[in-house]
């Protein structure tokens, strides 16, 4: 499993304490390899991913279980050639 790209990308998680409401944000990778894609919390094999794009602030990932959206700050092109160099 060769590592190809990644790109970074943002959860902001909500608390609540002391009648304090504070915002969590903490930056993750997208990794790209040769059969599959991980993020944080899920891995796409390379198959079941049918696409990705991006607008304004979120890339997407097209995938046979559906749209997973990641909230990214820099542009992704990079990422998205990648993937469909893959693809082809």
């Amino acid at each position: 499993m060769k590592f190809i790209a990644s790109h970074s990308y943002i959860i902001i998680q909500r608390k609540i304490e002391w009648n304090e409401q504070k915002y969590i944000e903490t930056h993750h990778q997208l990794r790209l390899f040769e059969d599959r894609i991980l993020s944080s919390a899920n891995e796409f094999q390379l198959e079941h991913v049918y696409d990705v794009s991006f607008r304004t602030s979120f890339l997407y990932l097209h995938t046979n279980q559906g749209v997973f959206s990641y909230l990214i700050k820099e542009d992704p092109i990079e990422f998205i050639q990648a993937f469909k160099g893959l693809k082809q």
